[in-house]
């Protein structure tokens, strides 16, 4: 510090401040410069030696984001444990362990840290890894008070932890009980509830549904468990995340959806859950009885995966069959099928009723009932609960979608005025949840694509589920929020004839893109 003559401190000015920071930064600057200068005048000369391991040192133990100077360490450590016959090098594996140890404390976000960290452990004669878990115990019981970087530092080492204990053989049991520890002292660890999803899995795996992950009766356990974390705390995220995962709110399994041909159109659609890859060499798609093509195209034609894939001049000659085994092959060898059925001597039909959730027992669906009933208990006190509101929608959904499906709009419209920054991801909850009450619908009637697919008023913002849509002869999206954006979606209407979309923000001026994109309409209706 500076001070005047007569002892009192010295206050800089902004100006000399600025310009004091300015020269510090230079000083280090010409320092880096020079460092690196001379590491890779080495470098160039191969003089793999001490001298090197120090000069990277300097500058990493500032700075342990330069991946060069890692990459010179590791040259510089499989010389000496060349050298080293006796041991293999196995102290200066130890001392660089202690080495990016503190280089983790300067930056515990350094990718390149870790990285190294765990080259060392899969290079030196005999790594730890048993220690390793203990170190990435101790970093985890950190008090964050006590931790600058704990946040931070607990993200990166919850991923390490894992990689170690992969290597230190160590029982997921164990794992799971150090999960519930930590969550039972910290119910925000949002690691540990992940972590979590990735245990219970294993060791509590659905013997009856492969696709659901965990069993039924340990089900019931974490929703009891997940209730308290979520009402010990209601603005916190962490549980009520952990809970998602555990009505099963995921991305649907690859398989076929849907199918479509008339050969008197010379046209044919089918679609995937997921988009997927026909002009993928390994990927194969054959109708039994019927001459296989690969003339297939995308309904986005810039997209090489798509959910709806598109065949013109199909025009094979039915054979006197009702039914056409179809199976699909993806790129990674999985088999897929769905049964063709022949509605006319020219067509060929099949949709398979898409899961949206997962359904539960009725046990299950008991725990269901009473924890929505909490979550309204909780919102008499606390209205603008958000997170309490959307979990009341999510539970109402995984009772009975169709049944609650009202309430669950006025959840979620609750939920655009409680949170006005996420107004968009409700409306289109609203939109999707709706689509997917009136798919079942249709779906359960007749099973007809002539029969009029309704999907008017239920707050659409964007085409949902479009790979279903593909195979409808008549769609009524009237009265939405459907605006000139949503068009692009309309290249998955396939077998369209009747399209309504009156009621809608779609100007009236889009009419001839709407018909370019939707060949086969014969009627569109926009005001």
């Amino acid at each position: 510090m500076d001070y005047y003559p007569h002892g009192r401190l010295k206050v800089r000015t902004s100006a000399e401040e600025a310009a004091r920071k300015q020269k510090e930064r230079n000083a280090k600057a010409a320092a880096f410069r020079a460092g690196m200068e001379r590491i890779l005048a080495k470098k160039e000369r191969t003089e793999l030696d001490e001298e090197l391991m120090l000069l990277t040192g300097k500058i990493l133990s500032a700075n342990p984001d330069v991946a060069t100077l890692w990459n010179l360490r590791r040259q510089c450590l499989q010389t000496f444990a060349k050298a080293d016959e006796e041991t293999g090098g196995q102290s200066l594996f130890d001392k660089d362990l202690s080495f990016t140890e503190m280089c983790l404390q300067v930056n515990p976000k350094s990718y390149c840290a870790w990285h190294h960290r765990c080259w060392v452990l899969e290079n030196c004669p005999t790594p730890n890894w048993d220690k390793e878990v203990e170190l990435c115990t101790k970093y985890l019981k950190m008090d964050e008070r006590n931790c600058k970087y704990s946040n931070t530092l607990n993200i990166h080492c919850w991923d390490y932890r894992r990689y170690v204990v992969a290597k230190a053989n160590v029982a997921p049991a164990k794992e799971l009980e150090f999960c519930t520890e930590k969550i039972q002292n910290n119910f925000s660890n949002y690691s540990s509830w992940h972590y979590r999803s990735k245990l219970l899995p294993i060791l509590h795996p659905n013997q009856e549904d492969a696709s659901r992950p965990i069993s039924e009766e340990k089900l019931k356990e974490e929703l009891e468990l997940v209730l308290t974390a979520a009402f010990t705390d209601p603005g916190d995220s962490s549980a009520w995340f952990y809970q998602r995962w555990l009505l099963g709110y995921s991305q649907p399994e690859l398989d076929l959806a849907a199918f479509r041909m008339d050969t008197a159109k010379g046209l044919a659609v089918v679609t995937f859950t997921r988009p997927v890859n026909l002009k993928h060499k390994d990927a194969k798609l054959e109708i039994e009885g019927l001459d296989s093509s690969t003339n297939w195209q995308s309904a986005c034609s810039d997209d090489s995966y798509s959910v709806t894939w598109i065949l013109r001049d199909a025009s094979p000659n039915l054979p006197n069959q009702q039914t056409f085994p179809l199976t699909f092959t993806d790129e990674f060898n999985q088999t897929h099928t769905l049964e063709l059925n022949k509605t006319s001597p020219t067509e060929l039909f099949a949709i398979r009723k898409p899961r949206f959730g997962t359904e539960f027992g009725v046990a299950v669906v008991d725990v269901l009932k009473a924890q929505l009933e909490s979550c309204q208990q909780l919102l008499e006190f606390e209205p603008d609960s958000k997170w309490t509101l959307l979990t009341a929608a999510l539970l109402s959904k995984a009772i009975d979608h169709a049944a609650n499906h009202d309430q669950i709009v006025q959840y979620l419209e609750k939920l655009k005025n409680v949170d006005p920054m996420r107004t968009g991801y409700y409306q289109d909850l609203i939109g999707k949840w709706g689509t997917e009450v009136r798919l079942g619908q249709w779906i359960d009637g007749k099973g007809c694509p002539a029969e009029r697919l309704d999907l008017s008023g239920i707050g659409l913002v964007h085409v949902a589920y479009e790979q279903y849509l593909a195979v409808a002869s008549e769609i009524d999206l009237g009265g939405n929020k459907l605006a000139d954006k949503s068009l692009a979606k309309f290249g998955h209407l396939v077998f369209c004839q009747n399209l309504i979309l009156k009621g809608n923000q779609i100007s009236g001026e889009t009419e001839p893109k709407i018909r370019q994109i939707c060949s086969g309409l014969q009627q569109l209706e926009l005001v």
